[in-house]
């Protein structure tokens, strides 16, 4: 059903422009997995396994922080439309929404001098500090800044650090068992990125800002498998029902992030989702900067999930862009004409 799809994935993996691939294809209650490819090239080869960990990089923002942010919608402990500044007084900007930080139009200049030399406590305050300017609400411009917020915002609620949430309200309730923030076996992730002043890391956040807040970032930090990713995609696609029949999100809350959230904005998002239309059916989409993204149609029940380490062992990034969008491409064309 998916065989240009496969053969386009096949051939990132031949050429060598990604050391390995973790992919499922979901229809209704099919699913299709398979895994190619190495885990790590340097400093020695090693085979990717079907429980690799895998950096999922901005898929955190997603899975963890969007679902915790949608429940507490849901129970009325927080209204979209109302700023940031109302739940957290720490952020001093007074016109920023929750809305605006889901949709990546809050206007904030995400820029931090000497961002790179501080501390943990140094650069949530320098974060707190950010403020808006007249783009918000008009413009979207994708920056991790809104979500780390949004982190921020969750332990003001919960008075727990972000990571401590996500596995009481997310991984544990969707027993996504092979799925971590901390006190695993680093050795049983893919490696990402060689740095210069990091060496080759492995089991490690690759994001810089994640990997300086550590438990308090809402961004990025998650560690999961293909397994434990078809869980979520599949409650999302079974309308907020878990594989044990259990209510993770209302119906109603997982159909309302088919819609535009962006008061008619030209570059479409929904509540922490990207949005992307092609022959009459509706996508929510989100990738992660290490080789990850989720694309799923949750009205017909079809997804595509696609992991890798594409930084390994460097970062082609602007090459990378291109094929993944070309891939993207493909599957689009091959799941909304079948």
């Amino acid at each position: 059903m998916y065989s240009k799809t496969e053969s386009f994935i096949k051939q990132l993996v031949d050429e060598r422009k990604i050391p390995g691939i973790s992919y499922a294809f979901l229809s209704k209650s099919k699913q299709y997995k398979k895994v190619i490819g190495l885990k790590q090239i340097t400093p020695f080869e090693e085979r990717l396994l079907e429980d690799t960990l895998y950096d999922m990089a901005s898929l955190t923002k997603v899975i963890c922080t969007n679902s915790v942010i949608l429940k507490l919608i849901e129970k009325n402990k927080l209204s979209i439309d109302t700023p940031l500044n109302s739940y957290l007084p720490e952020f001093t900007d007074k016109l920023v929404t929750i809305r605006q930080l889901l949709t990546h139009t809050s206007g904030i200049n995400p820029y931090i001098p000497n961002r790179d030399s501080l501390n943990q406590e140094e650069l949530k305050r320098e974060i707190l500090k950010l403020t808006s300017n007249d783009s918000r609400g008009k413009i979207v411009k994708y920056t991790d800044t809104g979500t780390v917020l949004l982190g921020f915002l969750i332990e003001e609620i919960y008075q727990k650090s972000v990571h401590d949430v996500f596995l009481q309200e997310v991984i544990h309730p969707l027993k996504m068992e092979r799925s971590f923030f901390y006190n695993f076996d680093k050795k049983e992730a893919a490696p990402t990125e060689y740095s210069s002043k990091r060496g080759l890391i492995q089991g490690d956040v690759h994001d810089p800002k994640a990997y300086v807040l550590k438990d308090h970032c809402g961004s990025a930090g998650l560690f999961s498998t293909l397994e434990d990713t078809i869980l979520f995609v599949q409650m999302m696609m079974n309308g907020g029902k878990t594989v044990d029949n259990t209510t993770f999100l209302s119906q109603k809350t997982v159909t309302s992030l088919c819609q535009d959230y962006t008061d008619g904005n030209i570059k479409k998002r929904s509540l922490g989702w990207d949005l992307i239309e092609k022959n009459k059916h509706t996508f929510l989409y989100h990738t992660g900067y290490t080789g990850t993204f989720i694309l799923m149609d949750i009205k017909e029940q079809e997804g595509l999930i696609f992991l890798s380490n594409r930084v390994h062992p460097h970062d082609n990034r602007e090459e990378y862009i291109l094929l993944r969008d070309q891939l993207i491409e493909i599957y689009l064309n091959e799941t909304t004409n079948h």
